[in-house]
């Protein structure tokens, strides 16, 4: 990790002088009032920024890589401004949605913060955001990406970057073993194959995938590759395809019992990103799910291991194209103005740009995407390549509809684990989620 601090410090002098070139890396509780309606912080209502000392919070999740760039970033905005300085808070993505929830029920939430696409209906629902415009430029973004941000033709939030989700292997470890490694276009059927074809190649203790059998997001992607449509729709409905999810979870059920995937207790041991806890870096798996900005965090804990691939499909591709996560101000700062005038540096500046890189993924902005195109590292080529092959057929990512952060994170999660401790069965599984969603429905 020493390489990468003495990196970010060279890549923050260097901007700082001016002559660095282009280089090539769901809601939270609701507020007190939940009848607020969302509104944007007028001047009236907040100062303007000025030279007054100014301290701004502001949180994120990510990899070791990423919160060493972003402070690099930060220390270079306090170079450049420096009344304002920062109170950071980061941490991996686990935890993270409940103590931000916590801190916006509290109205204590930081001046900026990082916010996960699905997180967005929820949090702009409830007033907790402040409007961008006009202090945040977003003329050079894709349209496409905005809107995630955006309610009532106002914009809540910017997006940071633009991302494929798809699968990273140990292609180290799977040619030691002699298991041929998966191609971009592959299937279901081609995943579930080459598990059942790895197993008398794998030793004790290493295993071909974590178990995914309950898992939201990679059973999106399954149903989507089956032609049916989205787990909860746009409109606010329970829209899992029950035969569809009892095929995924009997087929995991059968890995499961077959030792192809980790036991129960291994698997709720993972942590992803974490050298130590994650099961991939860890060498006990040898894939997981990804997202195409996320090479080079995998890289930095086990060097010219691993690999992407697109996730597999069936009838229909099975990953999208989505916004890596969005950046907002919180609508109770007591610096706004400071805090947008910072978010507007934060993602159109190419000082900025060089430092932070593609580690949110390749940046929204395309002008600043373009200069860091043209010198990407090769890792970034690679996570970019995930991205290309994912676009001409991916499927269209959405936010889905406001006030489904909880079922998600929360209701499929407690069936998730009762599913991969086997205390359910994969038809009760589905009753359950069934049941839980009716209090949601619009």
């Amino acid at each position: 990790m020493l390489r990468w601090k003495r990196s970010l410090s060279v890549l923050a002098m260097t901007a700082l002088v001016g002559t660095l070139a282009a280089c090539g890396g769901n809601g939270g509780a609701k507020d007190a009032d939940s009848s607020v309606k969302p509104t944007g912080t007028s001047a009236a209502e907040t100062k303007a920024p000025s030279n007054e000392p100014v301290k701004l919070r502001i949180m994120w999740w990510g990899s070791q890589p990423r919160h060493e760039a972003t402070l690099a970033a930060l220390d270079l905005y306090t170079k450049n401004n420096p009344n304002v300085t920062f109170e950071p808070e980061y941490s991996g993505m686990d935890g993270y949605l409940d103590k931000l929830s916590t801190q916006a029920a509290a109205k204590n939430a930081p001046d900026v913060v990082q916010l996960d696409p699905g997180w967005m209906p929820d949090w702009m629902s409830r007033g907790q955001l402040a409007e961008l415009a006009p202090e945040v430029d977003v003329s050079k973004f894709d349209e496409k990406l905005l809107s995630g941000g955006q309610l009532d033709g106002k914009q809540y939030a910017v997006p940071l970057g633009s991302v494929a989700f798809g699968m990273v292997y140990d292609k180290a470890a799977m040619d030691k073993l002699g298991i041929k490694n998966p191609q971009n276009g592959w299937t279901w059927d081609d995943f579930f194959a080459l598990a059942k074809e790895s197993k008398a190649k794998l030793p004790k203790g290493q295993y071909f995938s974590l178990d995914y059998g309950g898992n939201y997001f990679v059973y999106s992607a399954y149903q989507y590759a089956k032609g049916k449509g989205q787990v909860i729709t746009d409109d606010g409905h329970f829209n899992v395809d029950q035969a569809t999810f009892l095929e995924w979870t009997k087929k995991f059920q059968e890995l499961r019992k077959e030792g192809l995937v980790p036991p129960a207790d291994v698997n709720a041991s993972d942590k992803e990103n974490d050298p130590q806890m994650d099961l991939l870096a860890a060498g006990k798996v040898l894939m997981r799910y990804s997202f195409s900005n996320n090479l080079g965090t995998w890289d930095s804990i086990k060097p010219g291991a691993y690999a992407l691939v697109t996730m597999p499909r069936a009838e229909q591709a099975g990953g999208w194209l989505k916004p890596s996560m969005f950046l907002a101000v919180t609508k109770n700062s007591k610096h706004a103005e400071e805090a947008k005038k910072f978010v507007n540096w934060f993602v159109n500046s190419q000082e900025a740009a060089n430092i932070l890189q593609t580690f949110r993924g390749l940046p929204a902005n395309k002008e600043i995407a373009s200069s860091l195109e043209k010198s990407m590292s090769d890792l970034d080529k690679v996570g970019l390549g995930l991205l290309r092959a994912t676009e001409p057929d991916g499927q269209k990512w959405s936010a889905g509809a406001g006030g489904w952060t909880n079922f998600i994170d929360k209701d499929w999660v407690l069936v998730r684990d009762q599913l991969m401790f086997e205390k359910v069965t994969p038809e009760q599984a589905f009753d359950q989620l069934k049941e839980a969603a009716q209090s949601y429905e619009k």
